[in-house]
């Protein structure tokens, strides 16, 4: 078996799954057959080349301005740069102790720390988004692995890539389809066809390039795939096409207004009755004796010919013959309506609706910022913050794999409860917007409006069982935990009164009653009120 380099971790060998179709999967690596006498001949022909070529194009249009100011407003949304912490672990659904929560808790603390995530959240995202997927080489020390992961190096994405290797047999009248297994290649070089139709790295005929264990890369994509399922789109994918319209049509409209722009004078010289030689060469000399000027040099004191060269964009001589009208002189108007730019808006337009980016924030220039209710808010802010929350989900991929790693290495999770465990982490990311707040408050004002109508009708017609379920839309859960709440507040807000104070606090009422004999207890509609009576020198009520 090739040697890899980096780490990997040991896990319980099981038998691969067999099917008759391979395993689709959005990482964009090179299926390759494993086997063979002279180990493993990977074709990456059109692939890893069209791939490095795509992120240098990717990196190439974000520059672009309209491009750079949707990527931005969209990065803006996704991380918010001035919150104390960016993300924070959600461990509500972890089943595990508290103490076991507290350790996950802070090796994420330390994962963050190895990103340098609150100072670099916005590049990581923004580079993720742009490239359409990410490499981390993972650093530990391989003398202790329990010290858990050392350093996150980033890799150039043109550099590396990930090779899955299966192992094919026939089974009948079909062929069964293995994973064997999964590593990556990294080439100092790029990955370079060498000519012909090898498709491998620069100057080899075999594999030119480091194997690295799977353990060792931290891999996140953007999950689009193009139609065949080998290469990994970026998300201006969609951009691409109207952008280069967008420039396309601006260079047009530039040229045209250069070249119409200007108002021409027309001279119509009177030639007479001149055989056509000579009435060219009067034309010309016309032309000559107005385009020319004496320009008089004041620091040698010389006079010199200042000649004008007529050009297209120039004035236009004309001859006209004797019996027509004399010479003249008349001024061509400049083009017309040279200050409408519908045709851009709308490909500009087109451009942000290909990014999912509302229309409403392309003259953010000229926009107010306005906190109102979120009816006002308009239908695409309401697909646009979906749409963030979506490329988040995608994204905190890359922190669940670190996080993985690094329990892992600490001892503090095995690699066997892991994908268990995984599906209960959540992340919380800081979000930025004031629209789910005003949400939030709308949806809970509108519930208690409900509420206060219904009130009158709690024990008749409506119990409040059914109340907390269909009007405040409380789980079991939160009823049971607002019961107990409820319960503690009271037991401390009673505990907290005086017992010099003959009522208590407005919240809990209770019934006066009269003062008994010292050998008396207390009266029944006291004890049916469920209060005690309280001498006049001492004993403190509950």
């Amino acid at each position: 078996m090739a040697q890899f380099f980096g780490f990997e971790i040991k896990r319980k060998e099981e038998q691969p799954l067999e099917s008759f179709t391979p395993q689709i999967q959005d990482d964009g690596a090179v299926v390759v057959a494993a086997g063979g006498a002279y180990g493993t001949y990977i074709d990456l022909d059109g692939t890893a080349r069209t791939e490095s070529e795509l992120v240098s194009k990717y990196r190439e249009i974000a520059l672009q301005q309209e491009l750079e100011q949707a990527i931005d407003d969209i990065v803006n949304e996704a991380i918010d740069t001035d919150a104390e912490q960016i993300v924070q672990l959600n461990l509500d659904l972890v089943k595990y102790s508290e103490s076991v929560k507290q350790k996950i808790n802070d090796e994420f603390h330390n994962v963050l720390d190895l990103f340098n995530f609150q100072t670099e959240a916005y590049e990581l995202f923004k580079r993720w988004y742009i490239d359409g997927r990410m490499y981390y080489h993972i650093i530990i020390d391989e003398k202790n692995p329990r010290a858990g992961i050392q350093e996150l190096r980033y890799i150039d994405p043109r550099k590396i890539r990930k090779v899955r290797e299966v192992r094919k047999k026939p089974k009948g009248d079909i062929t069964v389809t293995t994973q064997h297994r999964e590593y990556y290649v990294y080439n100092e070089k790029n990955f370079m066809p060498a000519g012909g139709n090898s498709g491998l790295p620069f100057d080899t005929g075999a594999v030119n390039g480091i194997k690295i264990a799977k353990d060792s890369i931290l891999h996140v994509t953007s999950g689009l795939m193009d139609k065949n399922n080998a290469m990994v789109y970026s998300y201006i994918q969609k951009a691409i096409k109207p952008l280069n319209q967008l420039r396309t049509l601006e260079d047009a409209t530039v040229i045209y207004r250069i070249s119409r722009a200007p108002e021409r004078r027309i001279f119509y010289i009177d030639v007479g009755n001149l055989p056509k030689q000579k009435a060219e060469q009067y034309l010309r000399d016309m032309m000559v004796k107005h385009k020319n000027r004496l320009v008089y040099d004041a620091t040698t004191g010389e006079l010199k010919d200042d000649r004008k060269y007529m050009t297209m964009l120039e004035d236009y001589w004309l001859p006209r013959r004797e019996g027509n009208k004399g010479t003249e002189i008349t001024t061509l108007p400049s083009g017309q309506n040279l200050g409408e730019m519908a045709d851009v808006e709308y490909f500009q337009k087109k451009l942000f609706q290909s990014l999912n980016v509302p229309i409403s924030r392309l003259n953010s220039s000229t926009e107010t910022f306005n906190l109102g209710r979120a009816a006002e808010i308009s239908r695409d802010e309401v697909k646009f913050t979906k749409f963030v929350g979506r490329l988040r989900r995608r994204f905190q991929q890359l922190l669940l794999n670190a996080l993985e790693k690094q329990l892992i290495l600490k001892g503090i999770v095995s690699e066997n409860d892991w994908p268990e465990l995984s599906n209960q982490i959540n992340f919380d990311f800081a979000v930025d917007s004031h629209f789910e707040e005003f949400k939030e408050a709308e949806i809970l004002q509108g519930r208690l409006q409900a509420l206060q109508t219904i009130q009158p009708f709690i024990g008749t017609y409506y119990s409040m069982e059914w109340v907390r379920k269909n009007v405040l839309h409380q789980s079991q859960e939160e009823i049971e935990q607002m019961q107990i709440e409820i319960q503690n507040e009271a037991s401390q807000i009673q505990s907290l009164s005086s017992p010099e104070q003959e009522m208590p606090l407005k919240a809990f009422p209770v019934s006066p009653v009269k003062q008994p004999d010292d050998t008396d207890g207390p009266t029944p509609k006291a004890a049916a009120n469920g209060t005690r009576s309280v001498p006049d020198g001492g004993g403190q009520g509950r």
